[in-house]
């Protein structure tokens, strides 16, 4: 019996395996209202990655801000992926006794990104938290949890302008991020597993709509990248975010 043929990032003419253009995302929606307890929640499918993204928001600050006299209000993330996102069984880190390293800095990360979409002081002294739960996972967890939570973020700031809890909407940017690479000489954008894990390069690229960066991450994997391929990274990653900017809106429009 032969053994099943290996996925491979192109096909025999060089095209992408999944038939997508080099500069193409793959295919993106929402499903709003899938945590009803949070104040805004959103489930993203972006291909067959999927994360519930979900924000709580909690009347209190953290001890340190009033410690140190710091007006406002805060925004801090969580990231887990659960035990069944990944072809073999992940260990939850519950049972590990400890939080991995790469969800401490994806979640930081959140963090950083979704601070950069609000006025703390006009969210006032009161906390969001957001939690991003990886259901499925197929490349891209930390930008589509990026992406996601802003939806759930908006819709619970527009809850709160609903609620009367606020006098008008925290939001000051709008937030995405999608990834890009250099697979087989190639530069490509929105990474799926099979192409990120032969990427010679990788990026994450968090960017307002406006076109401003909130965040780079950038690595050669065993490899360099030139100026002129940097270039055509984030001239593919513009373009990803433009498209991604179009369906937040329409999601959050939605409500």
């Amino acid at each position: 019996m032969s053994e099943p043929l290996k996925e491979t990032s192109f096909d025999q003419d060089g095209n992408r395996s999944d038939g997508r253009a080099n500069d193409g995302l793959r295919e993106i929606r929402f499903q709003n209202g899938i945590a009803p307890h949070a104040t805004g929640s959103t489930l993203i499918e972006w291909g067959n990655t999927r994360v519930i993204c979900a924000v709580t928001i909690e009347e209190a600050v953290p001890r340190w801000m009033k410690y140190q006299n710091v007006s406002g209000g805060w925004i801090t993330a969580e990231y887990s992926m659960l035990p069944y996102s990944t072809l073999s069984r992940k260990q939850r880190d519950s049972s590990r006794g400890k939080q991995d390293g790469r969800s401490v800095e994806i979640q930081r990360l959140i963090g950083r990104s979704l601070r950069s979409a609000v006025d703390l002081e006009k969210l006032g002294a009161r906390t969001a938290w957001i939690d991003c739960d990886v259901l499925q996972a197929d490349g891209g967890t930390r930008t589509a949890s990026i992406t996601g939570a802003f939806v759930a973020l908006a819709l619970a700031t527009n809850k709160l302008v609903t609620d009367g809890l606020v006098s008008e909407s925290p939001l000051i940017n709008e937030v995405a991020a999608v990834s890009v690479g250099v697979v087989e000489g190639k530069t490509l954008l929105d990474l799926r597993y099979v192409e990120d894990a032969a990427a010679a390069v990788d990026m994450n690229l968090v960017m307002t709509s406006k076109g401003e960066f909130i965040e780079l991450q950038g690595t050669g994997e065993e490899s360099t990248f030139t100026p002129d391929q940097l270039q055509e990274m984030l001239a593919y990653g513009k373009t990803g975010m433009d498209r991604l900017n179009e369906i937040q809106k329409t999601a959050i429009a939605q409500g």
